[in-house]
């Protein structure tokens, strides 16, 4: 049986890598987002990279550039030399091991995992992050899932952890935009591989929910989680075509 979404990732919004605000002093993904998010009560999104010594970091990007004043591949790192590069903007942040996330979060709200590419062409050479990830992931209690864009890395964590909630991160996969063959972009749009390796959700691209496969899915009850909301009026523009949003930038109303 294919493990379903549960009914708390449609309630409360999801707060994109975390309820950041650098004014504030917490970076995304960051620990002090993390905890922001969690006294606020929203659910929280956050993505995955690898280490060096095969740990699951909490972090955006392959390169360290943009959130760091270091440069590189943050796979090149261990986690504890990773655990010691401050995040720019941050009092004291660091970057985060899953595991340091799982123990803040503590079930108290539910908790979206990204996991990002590892192949580089949204192909099947992955694995060593899903593994991590199942690993940190085992045993914890609270409402989780975990999703990506590319179908063979949820693919890999059905295998891993079959009774853990999966869905497909997706959008119009624009061949412009993207560096893969058109042929990958037509069936990464079509979400072709959605019944393949059972997945139970997806989270799209706020600007294309009117896309006809998304609202086909939605309307046989699969759950459409949607990304980035940045404002009240495209978050009542989304509502009326996705169960709930992934939000950034400002604070949504939060379901008491």
């Amino acid at each position: 049986m294919i493990p379903s979404l549960p009914r708390a990732f449609l309630r409360a919004p999801l707060a994109h890598r975390a309820l950041h605000d650098l004014t504030q002093g917490r970076p995304e993904n960051s620990r002090a987002a993390i905890r922001a998010a969690v006294e606020a009560g929203y659910g929280i999104e956050i993505d995955l990279q690898l280490s060096r010594d095969n740990q699951a970091l909490v972090f955006h990007d392959d390169d360290l550039a943009r959130l760091t004043d270091e440069h590189g591949s943050i796979r090149r790192l261990s986690a504890r030399e990773a655990g010691a590069i401050a995040l720019r903007g941050g009092d004291g942040e660091t970057v985060p091991t899953l595991a340091e996330v799982l123990e803040i979060v503590a079930g108290q709200v539910p908790l979206l995992i990204e996991l990002k590419d590892q192949d580089g062409a949204m192909g099947p050479d992955v694995g060593d992050l899903e593994a991590a990830c199942a690993d940190a992931l085992r045993g914890y209690r609270g409402p989780v899932a975990v999703m990506s864009f590319n179908p063979h890395s949820i693919d890999a964590m059905r295998r891993l952890a079959p009774d853990l909630p999966r869905g497909l991160v997706t959008c119009a996969f624009d061949p412009r935009d993207w560096s893969l063959p058109a042929e990958t972009c037509r069936a990464l749009r079509d979400i072709r591989d959605f019944d393949r390796i059972g997945a139970a959700f997806i989270s799209h691209d706020a600007r294309d929910l009117a896309r006809p496969r998304v609202q086909e899915m939605r309307a046989e009850g699969v759950p459409v989680l949607c990304w980035t909301i940045r404002s009240p009026q495209a978050e009542a523009e989304a509502r009326g075509r996705a169960d709930n949003i992934t939000f950034e930038g400002y604070l949504p109303r939060c379901p008491a």
